[in-house]
């Protein structure tokens, strides 16, 4: 069957139309309106600004992606819209508008947990994958790890106390001025610098637990920062974003490691997920956790990574296979439950 997704929770308004059923997970178009070079003025979203941008482009790239696919209204079996989480003004803009479709051509719709959207886009990276396994979804709202029970039960097991990860990579980013987004910049200049320049703390919180606290880290690299401007010096950018970079790394691999040696144990795949999960250093670390402990690692195509459409299409598949579906008085939130 094919499904139409729709996403809208932050700055980019996505439309794909997905193909699902047994056997055939194939992505027939995915377009995505980024607001990247709106919000580069301002060094970060603007939550009014997105909201506006999303209204200006929702229908365009709905009617781009069915023409893309070469379908009309008639062969979709389901409009699967992020409900939650995200920014409350961006999400109303898709819901409302799934919502209208849906009513309008009396196709079912199913709404959307943006997280497990994209864990999702690693169902069309990887055809074979199946549940159970264990995700790690890094984003610029969110760093959590789960094991993914079936398609539509996930049982999160470590997360963020405070700040996420893409949030920290961006905010030093932006302070060293680095183009926004800082994240993708700081992946690139890592690679120039020396990881061992600076002492950083760890965003591992200590102790027997799986979770992450990425605002000391991000408050000691700023400190470094501040400092040496007092004393009219220069920090060298290229070693505190390797320093930086591989504080990051080593804390997530850290807590992923006594996943898979704690709860998750038995479990023979790891997903890396969300948008974060571009950044090669966490790919390259993960990948190679995973060869030590003999586990499968799945990462989705980096066009997937982002926010998209396509994902949301794969995540709302199977929950309409579950029966879950919305009605009219669907409405968004910006928290990760509704």
């Amino acid at each position: 069957m094919y499904i139409l997704g729709m996403e809208s929770s932050c700055d980019e308004t996505s439309a794909a139309v997905v193909e699902m059923g047994d056997g055939v997970r194939q992505i027939k178009s995915d377009i995505v309106a980024s607001q990247i070079e709106i919000h580069r003025l301002y060094g970060g979203v603007v939550p009014e600004i997105a909201g506006r941008a999303h209204i200006e482009a929702v229908s365009r790239i709905t009617r781009q992606a069915l023409d893309e696919a070469g379908v009309t209204f008639a062969d979709i079996g389901a409009v699967a819209v992020t409900t939650h989480p995200g920014l409350i003004g961006a999400l109303l803009v898709g819901v409302n508008f799934a919502k209208s479709l849906a009513y309008a051509n009396q196709i079912p719709l199913v709404s959307v947990n943006h997280i497990h959207g994209h864990v999702a886009a690693a169902y069309l990276t990887d055809p074979t994958l199946k549940p159970p396994f264990m995700a790690v979804v890094v984003s610029g709202g969110h760093t959590s790890l789960f094991l993914v029970r079936d398609y539509t039960t996930f049982e999160e097991i470590g997360a963020t106390r405070d700040d996420a990860a893409g949030e920290a990579f961006d905010k030093v980013g932006r302070v060293i001025g680095m183009p926004y987004p800082g994240g993708a910049a700081l992946d690139k200049l890592a690679y120039e610098g020396d990881a061992n320049a600076f002492r950083l703390p760890s965003p591992a919180v200590a102790g027997d637990n799986l979770d992450f606290s990425f605002s000391g880290l991000k408050t000691a690299a700023l400190n470094l920062i501040n400092t040496a401007e007092q004393k009219g010096e220069q920090i060298d950018r290229a070693d505190l974003a390797a320093s930086y970079t591989a504080a990051v790394v080593s804390g997530i691999v850290k807590k992923t490691d006594m996943a898979l040696t704690g709860p998750a144990r038995g479990i023979g795949t790891l997903v890396l997920a969300g948008g974060v999960a571009a950044n090669s250093h966490i790919r390259n670390a993960l990948s190679e956790l995973c060869a030590r402990r003999g586990v499968k690692f799945i990462v989705p195509d980096r066009s997937l990574c982002g926010d998209n459409g396509a994902m949301i299409a794969a995540a709302g598949y199977f929950e309409y296979e579950q029966g879950r579906f919305a009605d009219t008085s669907l409405n968004a939130s910006a928290c990760d439950e509704m």
